[in-house]
């Protein structure tokens, strides 16, 4: 079992920047595959980043690509989403996902275990 806690969101103005967290307790973080989705209101949820075991590879929605940064700290059991340049459209609640299964895996279903959100507010 891995539990996920997600935490450093909140309101900022268009083109600013924000740093969510994503702490994980339990066996095996090191192995999962870890991402971030977000969930907009009255939207489905969607992939945003994601990231190896190692730290070495990651891949990104196009909506976010040059913007934000997935990045892990194994020894920390602790997971980041740097976002920059924040845009209006980017406002959501955004969760930190572990997998097990698969490597930089984009769907949801795709992931075991779930954080319960944070919310990201960009204001225009």
């Amino acid at each position: 079992q891995v539990q996920l806690v997600e935490s450093g969101g909140g309101l900022v103005q268009a083109g600013g920047s924000l740093r969510l967290s994503c702490a994980a307790s339990g066996r095996g973080f090191s192995r999962h595959t870890m991402a971030w989705f977000r969930q907009a209101p009255g939207k489905e949820r969607e992939f945003v980043a994601t990231i190896n075991w190692s730290g070495g590879s990651t891949r990104y929605a196009d909506s976010v690509k040059g913007r934000f940064t997935i990045s892990r700290d194994n020894a920390k059991n602790t997971v980041y989403l740097q976002m920059n340049s924040l845009k209006p459209d980017d406002t959501a609640v955004y969760y930190c996902a572990a997998s097990f299964r698969y490597i930089l895996a984009i769907t949801p279903r795709e992931y075991d275990y779930w954080g319960q959100g944070t919310q990201v507010t960009v204001s225009s």
